[in-house]
């Protein structure tokens, strides 16, 4: 197997660039970009020259709102003063294979392998929560059974006792 520079990229360098949108997990455009080492401007090239490539479930553009809480979250450049004159366009993870084929390079192979790598390592996290989750809350049922014994048996013993009702002691007035 042969190494290239695009497989030194950290893991933790692409997951941190997979955002969630209109509850998918996608990636930006200019990130893409990035990591496929072409400008921005030419990448959006090649999608609008393949735009059948890109249905609304592999690519889609933010709205206003979506880019400016995106800008919140991550230091994405601000419009004007040379920032983007249009909103991004986002890419799922089918998306963002898509784009190595219309990209054509080999560094946009080697990169796209990288990408599902992370969306798939993501994707296991999740799994692995969602399980870990299902385990405790089974261990909070079997721990709630066992205690409420206990609390039981406790009560019981420090209780009031069921010995019969017998006259006060000490002083009456």
């Amino acid at each position: 197997m042969q190494h290239s520079d695009a497989q030194l990229i950290p893991l933790e360098a692409i997951e941190h660039r997979i955002h969630v949108v209109r509850g998918l997990k996608v990636m930006l455009d200019k990130d893409l970009a990035e990591l496929y080492q072409v400008p921005t401007k030419r990448l959006n090239e090649q999608v609008k020259r393949n735009i059948d490539r890109f249905p609304l479930d592999f690519m889609f553009q933010l709205s206003e709102e979506e880019a400016a809480a995106l800008r919140s979250h991550s230091a994405t450049s601000n419009t004007g003063r040379g920032g983007r004159r249009y909103l991004p366009y986002v890419f799922t993870e089918h998306g963002a294979l898509m784009l190595a084929s219309v990209l054509t390079s080999k560094i946009a192979v080697d990169v796209s392998i990288q990408i599902v790598r992370a969306f798939v390592h993501l994707r296991e996290l999740i799994t692995s929560h969602k399980e870990l989750a299902r385990k405790l809350e089974a261990l909070e049922h079997e721990y709630d059974a066992r205690f409420k014994v206990i609390f039981e048996v406790l009560n019981q013993l420090t209780g009031p006792s069921e010995e019969p009702d017998r006259p006060p002691i000490g002083f009456r007035s």
